[in-house]
């Protein structure tokens, strides 16, 4: 590949990332209008990838602290907020 060309799309990308080639599994004919729109897999998938990725990570995190999450909403729901209290309200409500 060019040089030339792996710098300009590095200089593109939001962050400098190691890439890896990878073979995917692509509808033949999605693949070939793709080609001829000269779309550019990479670019189209990666942040795709990125977001399923977080999402799961989102998923993942929530499972493994569900019992800390209802701990302290449990708390909320009978003690109120700590900063309740301290709350600006304007005297004309």
């Amino acid at each position: 590949m060019n040089p030339r060309v792996i710098r300009t799309a590095a200089a593109m990308s939001e962050r400098s990332a190691r890439k890896h080639a990878v073979n995917l599994f692509v509808d033949a004919e999605l693949l070939d209008q793709a080609r001829r729109l000269r779309i550019n897999i990479s670019e189209t998938h990666e942040p795709r990838l990125r977001t399923i990725v977080r999402a799961e990570q989102e998923k993942h995190w929530r499972e493994e602290n569900r019992e800390a999450i209802a701990s302290i909403n449990a708390f909320i729901e009978r003690h109120g907020l700590l900063a309740g209290k301290l709350r600006f309200r304007p005297e004309n409500q």
